[in-house]
Protein backbone atom coordinates (compact mmCIF):
# COMPACT_ATOMS: atom_id res chain seq x y z
CA UNK A 1 0.00 0.00 0.00
CA UNK A 2 1.13 3.74 -1.30
CA UNK A 3 1.50 6.41 1.48
CA UNK A 4 -1.35 8.16 -0.97
CA UNK A 5 -3.03 4.64 -0.91
CA UNK A 6 -2.84 4.71 3.21
CA UNK A 7 -4.25 8.37 3.14
CA UNK A 8 -6.89 7.41 1.29
CA UNK A 9 -8.31 4.19 3.46
CA UNK A 10 -8.05 6.48 6.57
CA UNK A 11 -10.35 8.92 5.00
CA UNK A 12 -12.72 6.19 4.12
CA UNK A 13 -13.50 5.35 7.60
CA UNK A 14 -14.79 8.19 8.47
CA UNK A 15 -16.11 9.02 12.21
CA UNK A 16 -19.67 9.91 13.59
CA UNK A 17 -20.54 12.09 15.93
CA UNK A 18 -24.06 12.60 17.08
CA UNK A 19 -25.54 15.28 19.63
CA UNK A 20 -28.12 14.36 21.21
CA UNK A 21 -30.70 16.48 22.83
CA UNK A 22 -28.62 19.93 22.67
CA UNK A 23 -29.73 23.08 20.71
CA UNK A 24 -29.43 23.63 17.01
CA UNK A 25 -27.03 26.58 17.60
CA UNK A 26 -24.51 24.28 19.62
CA UNK A 27 -24.44 21.48 17.14
CA UNK A 28 -23.54 24.29 14.23
CA UNK A 29 -21.03 25.37 16.54
CA UNK A 30 -19.09 21.90 16.65
CA UNK A 31 -19.73 21.11 12.64
CA UNK A 32 -17.73 24.51 12.32
CA UNK A 33 -15.23 23.07 15.08
CA UNK A 34 -14.24 19.69 13.38
CA UNK A 35 -14.47 21.49 9.49
CA UNK A 36 -10.67 20.33 8.68
CA UNK A 37 -11.63 16.75 10.51
CA UNK A 38 -12.61 13.68 8.97
CA UNK A 39 -15.69 13.41 11.65
CA UNK A 40 -19.50 13.79 10.18
CA UNK A 41 -21.06 15.45 12.72
CA UNK A 42 -25.21 14.70 13.21
CA UNK A 43 -28.17 15.72 15.70
CA UNK A 44 -30.04 13.72 17.55
CA UNK A 45 -33.22 14.08 20.05
CA UNK A 46 -34.32 11.44 22.59
CA UNK A 47 -37.61 11.01 24.40
CA UNK A 48 -35.37 10.78 27.74
CA UNK A 49 -31.89 10.98 29.17
CA UNK A 50 -29.15 13.55 29.72
CA UNK A 51 -29.03 17.00 27.87
CA UNK A 52 -25.98 18.12 25.49
CA UNK A 53 -24.04 14.37 25.10
CA UNK A 54 -22.10 13.21 21.98
CA UNK A 55 -21.09 9.98 20.64
CA UNK A 56 -18.54 9.32 19.01
CA UNK A 57 -18.77 5.81 16.55
CA UNK A 58 -16.28 4.68 13.60
CA UNK A 59 -17.19 1.81 11.10
CA UNK A 60 -20.64 1.70 13.22
CA UNK A 61 -19.12 0.70 16.55
CA UNK A 62 -19.37 3.02 19.57
CA UNK A 63 -16.06 4.77 20.52
CA UNK A 64 -17.20 7.22 23.11
CA UNK A 65 -19.26 9.32 24.70
CA UNK A 66 -19.04 12.94 26.44
CA UNK A 67 -20.83 16.23 27.31
CA UNK A 68 -21.07 18.80 24.20
CA UNK A 69 -19.45 20.97 27.17
CA UNK A 70 -16.48 19.24 26.71
CA UNK A 71 -16.04 19.83 23.34
CA UNK A 72 -16.34 23.93 23.14
CA UNK A 73 -14.10 26.16 23.29
CA UNK A 74 -14.34 28.13 26.58
CA UNK A 75 -16.64 25.85 28.42
CA UNK A 76 -17.01 25.74 31.90
CA UNK A 77 -17.99 22.29 32.06
CA UNK A 78 -16.24 19.49 34.63
CA UNK A 79 -13.47 17.92 32.67
CA UNK A 80 -11.88 21.43 31.39
CA UNK A 81 -9.91 23.26 32.56
CA UNK A 82 -9.70 27.37 31.76
CA UNK A 83 -9.93 28.20 28.59
CA UNK A 84 -10.95 24.99 27.41
CA UNK A 85 -7.84 23.06 28.09
CA UNK A 86 -8.54 18.91 28.67
CA UNK A 87 -7.12 17.82 31.92
CA UNK A 88 -5.20 15.18 30.54
CA UNK A 89 -3.67 17.09 27.63
CA UNK A 90 -3.90 16.61 24.06
CA UNK A 91 -2.88 13.65 22.71
CA UNK A 92 -4.03 11.58 26.05
CA UNK A 93 -0.65 10.89 27.19
CA UNK A 94 -1.07 13.49 29.79
CA UNK A 95 2.05 15.24 27.95
CA UNK A 96 2.20 18.90 25.93
CA UNK A 97 4.89 19.38 23.71
CA UNK A 98 6.92 21.47 25.70
CA UNK A 99 10.33 22.19 23.71
CA UNK A 100 12.73 22.82 26.49
CA UNK A 101 12.31 26.36 26.64
CA UNK A 102 8.57 26.61 28.38
CA UNK A 103 6.44 26.91 25.10
CA UNK A 104 4.32 24.77 23.76
CA UNK A 105 4.39 23.88 20.38
CA UNK A 106 1.39 25.43 18.20
CA UNK A 107 -0.47 22.63 15.53
CA UNK A 108 -1.06 25.45 13.16
CA UNK A 109 -4.80 26.13 13.84
CA UNK A 110 -4.66 28.25 16.40
CA UNK A 111 -4.31 25.91 19.54
CA UNK A 112 -1.20 24.59 21.16
CA UNK A 113 -1.09 20.99 22.14
CA UNK A 114 -1.22 21.98 25.55
CA UNK A 115 -4.90 23.69 24.92
CA UNK A 116 -6.25 21.47 22.46
CA UNK A 117 -10.12 22.20 22.59
CA UNK A 118 -12.64 18.73 21.20
CA UNK A 119 -9.27 16.49 22.60
CA UNK A 120 -12.03 14.18 24.44
CA UNK A 121 -13.14 12.90 20.61
CA UNK A 122 -9.71 13.66 18.82
CA UNK A 123 -8.01 11.68 21.80
CA UNK A 124 -9.94 8.44 21.02
CA UNK A 125 -9.03 8.22 17.35
CA UNK A 126 -6.01 6.70 16.72
CA UNK A 127 -5.87 8.46 13.05
CA UNK A 128 -7.17 11.98 12.88
CA UNK A 129 -7.69 12.84 9.35
CA UNK A 130 -7.70 16.50 8.62
CA UNK A 131 -8.83 18.12 4.93
CA UNK A 132 -7.59 21.89 4.50
CA UNK A 133 -3.97 22.25 6.46
CA UNK A 134 -2.22 25.35 4.52
CA UNK A 135 2.31 25.10 4.72
CA UNK A 136 2.04 26.60 7.76
CA UNK A 137 0.31 24.42 9.14
CA UNK A 138 2.38 21.46 7.98
CA UNK A 139 5.24 22.99 9.16
CA UNK A 140 3.71 23.55 12.72
CA UNK A 141 2.59 19.85 13.12
CA UNK A 142 5.77 18.91 11.91
CA UNK A 143 7.55 20.49 14.64
CA UNK A 144 5.97 18.62 16.92
CA UNK A 145 7.02 15.19 15.54
CA UNK A 146 10.68 16.56 15.51
CA UNK A 147 10.11 17.67 18.81
CA UNK A 148 9.17 15.00 20.58
CA UNK A 149 12.10 12.73 18.78
CA UNK A 150 14.27 15.31 20.34
CA UNK A 151 13.36 15.09 24.14
CA UNK A 152 13.40 11.30 23.73
CA UNK A 153 16.60 11.27 21.18
CA UNK A 154 16.52 7.43 20.44
CA UNK A 155 15.44 5.75 17.71
CA UNK A 156 14.53 7.01 14.11
CA UNK A 157 12.89 9.87 12.38
CA UNK A 158 11.66 9.91 8.89
CA UNK A 159 10.92 12.86 7.05
CA UNK A 160 9.38 13.50 3.66
CA UNK A 161 10.36 17.05 1.56
CA UNK A 162 8.80 16.39 -1.72
CA UNK A 163 12.09 18.45 -3.12
CA UNK A 164 15.46 18.82 -2.71
CA UNK A 165 14.90 22.67 -2.94
CA UNK A 166 12.47 22.26 0.09
CA UNK A 167 14.81 19.93 2.10
CA UNK A 168 17.44 22.95 1.44
CA UNK A 169 15.75 25.38 3.76
CA UNK A 170 15.59 22.92 6.29
CA UNK A 171 19.05 21.64 6.55
CA UNK A 172 19.96 23.29 9.65
CA UNK A 173 17.52 21.96 11.41
CA UNK A 174 18.01 18.22 10.60
CA UNK A 175 21.98 18.70 11.08
CA UNK A 176 20.86 19.77 14.40
CA UNK A 177 18.15 16.66 15.03
CA UNK A 178 20.84 14.06 13.72
CA UNK A 179 23.22 15.53 15.96
CA UNK A 180 21.54 13.50 18.80
CA UNK A 181 23.66 10.31 19.05
CA UNK A 182 21.14 8.06 19.17
CA UNK A 183 18.60 9.86 16.85
CA UNK A 184 19.06 8.55 12.91
CA UNK A 185 17.78 10.41 10.80
CA UNK A 186 16.13 10.35 7.14
CA UNK A 187 15.07 12.80 4.85
CA UNK A 188 13.14 12.24 1.44
CA UNK A 189 12.79 14.22 -1.19
CA UNK A 190 12.48 13.84 -5.12
CA UNK A 191 15.67 15.15 -7.48
CA UNK A 192 14.10 18.59 -7.92
CA UNK A 193 16.86 21.60 -7.22
CA UNK A 194 20.25 21.10 -5.83
CA UNK A 195 20.80 18.85 -3.22
CA UNK A 196 22.08 20.13 0.33
CA UNK A 197 25.34 19.75 1.87
CA UNK A 198 24.30 17.12 4.73
CA UNK A 199 26.67 15.79 8.12
CA UNK A 200 24.56 14.57 10.54
CA UNK A 201 21.23 12.53 8.49
CA UNK A 202 20.89 10.60 5.25
CA UNK A 203 19.08 11.79 2.09
CA UNK A 204 16.93 9.08 -0.11
CA UNK A 205 16.45 10.98 -3.18
CA UNK A 206 12.78 9.31 -4.85
CA UNK A 207 12.54 9.43 -8.67
CA UNK A 208 8.33 9.12 -7.64
CA UNK A 209 5.44 10.95 -7.90
CA UNK A 210 4.27 10.32 -4.21
CA UNK A 211 7.56 11.72 -3.06
CA UNK A 212 6.55 15.38 -4.62
CA UNK A 213 3.09 15.16 -4.10
CA UNK A 214 3.07 13.77 -0.03
CA UNK A 215 4.35 15.28 2.80
CA UNK A 216 5.36 13.09 5.95
CA UNK A 217 7.11 12.99 9.26
CA UNK A 218 7.12 9.85 11.03
CA UNK A 219 9.33 8.82 14.20
CA UNK A 220 9.58 5.26 15.71
CA UNK A 221 9.41 6.06 19.19
CA UNK A 222 13.15 4.87 20.27
CA UNK A 223 11.94 1.91 21.62
CA UNK A 224 8.34 2.93 23.37
CA UNK A 225 5.43 2.62 21.41
CA UNK A 226 3.71 5.51 23.49
CA UNK A 227 6.21 7.91 21.73
CA UNK A 228 5.39 6.91 18.28
CA UNK A 229 3.67 9.10 16.01
CA UNK A 230 3.18 10.18 11.97
CA UNK A 231 1.98 13.08 9.99
CA UNK A 232 1.05 12.01 6.36
CA UNK A 233 -0.67 13.99 4.11
CA UNK A 234 -0.79 14.64 0.48
CA UNK A 235 -1.07 17.66 -1.19
CA UNK A 236 -4.19 17.75 -3.65
CA UNK A 237 -4.30 21.59 -4.36
CA UNK A 238 -1.28 23.79 -4.38
CA UNK A 239 -0.50 24.48 -1.09
CA UNK A 240 -3.35 22.69 0.01
CA UNK A 241 -2.95 19.50 2.44
CA UNK A 242 -4.91 16.33 3.30
CA UNK A 243 -4.25 14.06 5.46
CA UNK A 244 -3.84 12.25 9.23
CA UNK A 245 -1.94 12.46 12.12
CA UNK A 246 -1.66 9.23 13.87
CA UNK A 247 -0.52 7.63 17.01
CA UNK A 248 -1.16 4.25 16.58
CA UNK A 249 2.07 2.03 16.82
CA UNK A 250 0.97 -0.21 13.75
CA UNK A 251 0.10 2.50 11.57
CA UNK A 252 3.63 4.31 12.15
CA UNK A 253 5.43 1.03 11.95
CA UNK A 254 4.10 0.19 8.34
CA UNK A 255 5.02 4.30 7.05
CA UNK A 256 8.64 3.39 8.46
CA UNK A 257 8.76 0.12 7.17
CA UNK A 258 7.15 1.13 3.67
CA UNK A 259 9.75 3.93 3.68
CA UNK A 260 12.82 1.86 3.85
CA UNK A 261 11.48 -0.84 1.89
CA UNK A 262 11.29 1.31 -0.76
CA UNK A 263 13.30 4.36 -0.32
CA UNK A 264 16.18 3.13 1.65
CA UNK A 265 18.11 2.17 -1.38
CA UNK A 266 18.31 5.63 -2.79
CA UNK A 267 21.05 7.52 -1.11
CA UNK A 268 22.91 11.13 -1.43
CA UNK A 269 26.30 9.78 -2.67
CA UNK A 270 29.13 12.23 -1.21
CA UNK A 271 29.26 14.53 -3.99
CA UNK A 272 26.08 15.60 -3.41
CA UNK A 273 24.50 13.00 -6.29
CA UNK A 274 22.22 10.19 -5.81
CA UNK A 275 21.96 6.43 -5.49
CA UNK A 276 18.87 4.14 -6.54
Amino acid sequence: MSLIELIAGVEAHEATLTVFNADPEITDELRAHFADRNIRVAEDQTAAGPEGFAVLARDGEFVTAVPVGELLPGSDEPGTAEGGETEAGARGDGETADRGDGETTDRGDGETVGQRVGGPVLDHLDETMFTSYSRADMVAASREIEDRAWRVGDGELHAGFQTLDVLTGETDTYDILGGKDRLDVHAYAADEGEAPDVEHYTVHVGETAEIRETWFVAYDGGGYDDAKCALLAEERAPGEFYGFWSYDPETVDYIIDYLTDRYGGSEQTDDGGATV
